[in-house]
């Protein structure tokens, strides 16, 4: 009778979670470095090289600088902090998002206008309160839509623009009137 066969274990590497013959493609090479040389050191027999003589040239160097250093070299020497980004898998950064309300009025049928408002979110503010509050203030219909990039926005119908800036301000006063910014004719103008 023949052996059943063993699922293959498959070691991931510690900081960006690919089989570790894929690190090297990834975007963070350089960061998987010393976990591959800890942890699989036959797998990149360069890696090995090329750390020993970093090692062998930090060392030099640290006892350089502490024979020769002054007082003006300490705060030299210490690296600057680098701004954290949010990574996503695959190596794609995820940017933070600017906290900011964009009212735009679109116009349909040559009359017709909607004023769109994007961004309440983002200060805290429920939408679907936001979208009541809206319409029962101006006694118009105003709903919660998703926009053409997969965000919700409030869309209330009639030519308002001017006029919501004041009642979101007075409403929520989490939001300063700094943060909020008409579209017009294709630029982003601030409504201050």
């Amino acid at each position: 009778m023949a052996e059943k066969p063993q699922p293959v274990r498959v070691l991931y590497c510690g900081v960006c979670s690919l089989p570790p013959e894929y690190c090297e493609f990834g975007s963070d090479f350089e960061k998987c470095k010393p976990w591959l040389i800890q942890n699989v050191p036959d797998l990149y027999p360069d890696l090995l090289k090329e750390a020993n003589v970093k090692d062998a040239d930090k060392v030099a160097d640290k006892l350089q600088n502490t024979g020769i250093s002054g007082a003006g070299d300490g705060a030299a020497s210490s690296a600057p902090k680098q701004e954290e980004v949010k990574r996503l898998p695959g190596g794609k950064i995820k940017k933070k998002e600017k906290q900011e309300v964009v009212i735009e009025k679109v116009v349909r049928n040559k009359r017709k206008c909607i004023t769109t408002v994007k961004g309440l979110e983002l200060f805290g503010v429920k939408l679907s309160d936001a979208s009541k509050k809206l319409g029962k203030k101006f006694a118009t219909g105003a709903s919660v839509v998703k926009g053409p990039t997969e965000k919700e926005q409030i869309d209330v119908q009639g030519d308002i623009a001017y006029d919501v800036v004041e009642f979101i301000t007075d409403t929520w006063p989490d939001v300063p009137e700094t943060a909020i910014f008409f579209i017009e004719d294709g630029r982003k103008v601030p409504a201050a």
